[in-house]
């Protein structure tokens, strides 16, 4: 085999791939895992909010 054979074979195995992660990506199966993910930044922000009250109040209560 040549060297064009040997790239036209990569070049379909790496598009192969690249199709199998979009499905991968975009099933439904993912989705709730993909938008636990997504807004478990809000939830650490509600917390550190939630322990900076805790603070200020045990503050006020020390005066």
């Amino acid at each position: 085999m040549d060297y064009i054979t040997w790239r036209s074979i990569y070049t379909v195995i790496v598009f192969v791939l690249f199709i199998g992660i979009g499905v991968w990506a975009f099933s439904k199966a993912r989705k709730k895992s993909f938008d636990e993910a997504a807004n478990s930044i809000f939830e650490e922000d509600e917390l550190d909010r939630s322990q900076q009250n805790d603070t200020k109040q045990e503050s006020k209560n020390n005066e």
